[in-house]
C-alpha cells in the first residue's frame, strides 16, 4: 500500500511562503533504498536515547537490518520495539518512524532481500530471520521548507 504524502506542518517562522509541492514517495522511497548507511534510534529501558549507525536495506517499503544479540540497539528493539531511522544527509532529509521487530522472512522475501544485501554490501549474509522495520511515519525534504513532505500510511 502506498502511503498518503501532505505538508508537513512546520513551527511558525520556518516558512515565508504557503507550501505547494510535496515529494513522491518513489523519490523517498529510492533514496531509502540506495543509503548505504542509515542511523538506527532506540530506547534504552530508562528511557535514555540510544542511537548508532547501521548497515540495512529498504526492501519492499520496510526497513530491514541486524546485529548481534549482546548490541544496545538490539537489547533495547527487544524490550520496546518503537524506532526511527534515518539517512546521513540532514539537509535533505528522510526520516522513518516505526516498529521494529524480529521476523521470519518467507521464501522469496528472504531471498530478494538477500539478493540486495549482496549487491549493496557484498555479503549475502541476511538470514530468513531479520529485524524488520515497519513504517508508520516518514518525514521528507529535499529544500526545508519548500517541499518537506509527511507521508503516512493507513
Amino acid at each position: 500500500m502506498e502511503p498518503t504524502a501532505e505538508v508537513l506542518d512546520l513551527p511558525d517562522g520556518y516558512r515565508t511562503a504557503p507550501q505547494t509541492i510535496t515529494l513522491t514517495w518513489d523519490e523517498v522511497r529510492g533514496k531509502l533504498a540506495a543509503a548505504q548507511s542509515y542511523w538506527l534510534a532506540t530506547t534504552r529501558p530508562d528511557g535514555r536515547p540510544h542511537v548508532v549507525p547501521v548497515d540495512g536495506l529498504w526492501v519492499e517499503d520496510r526497513f530491514y537490518f541486524s546485529g548481534g544479540e549482546q548490541t544496545v540497539h538490539i537489547r533495547n528493539l527487544r524490550e520496546d520495539g518503537r524506532a526511527g531511522v534515518h539517512l546521513e544527509d540532514a539537509k535533505a532529509a528522510v526520516i522513518v518512524e516505526g516498529r521494529a521487530a524480529l521476523v521470519r522472512l518467507d521464501p522469496a522475501l528472504a531471498a530478494r532481500v538477500e539478493a540486495a544485501d549482496r549487491e549493496k554490501y557484498g555479503y549475502g549474509a541476511f538470514t530468513p530471520e531479520a529485524w524488520e522495520l515497519t513504517p508508520e511515519r516518514v518525514l521528507a525534504w529535499n529544500w526545508l521548507p519548500q517541499d518537506a513532505t509527511r507521508f503516512t500510511w493507513t
